[in-house]
């Protein structure tokens, strides 16, 4: 019986593995980044990050306004536009069917 026909011609050998540990650090290092890289994010990313980025003061806006409306519900002097209630839920029907 010869050493072929025990391991076959496979390459499970002991010698064959570490061959191919060496072959698999030198593609590695062929992988590395040269330094020429370059990331570049999509227009949705960078507008979500000003959004989020944004965030303090449109939350600040936000509370304002809820104020100014709440003191108005208050005093009895809130008229919303009718035309932009009915038209907000004309769409709203109208996505829902």
């Amino acid at each position: 019986m010869t050493i072929d026909k025990v391991f076959g011609n496979s390459g499970i050998g002991p010698l064959d593995r570490t061959k191919n540990r060496v072959q698999a650090k030198k593609t590695d290092q062929a992988g590395a980044p040269s330094g020429s890289d370059q990331v570049r994010f999509s227009d949705t990313l960078q507008q979500a990050n000003k959004a989020q980025s944004a965030g303090p003061s449109a939350d600040v806006q936000r509370s304002e306004k809820l104020q100014a409306l709440k003191e108005q519900i208050s005093a009895g002097t809130y008229r919303p536009d009718t035309r932009k209630v009915a038209a907000s839920l004309l769409q709203f029907i109208a996505e829902s069917k």
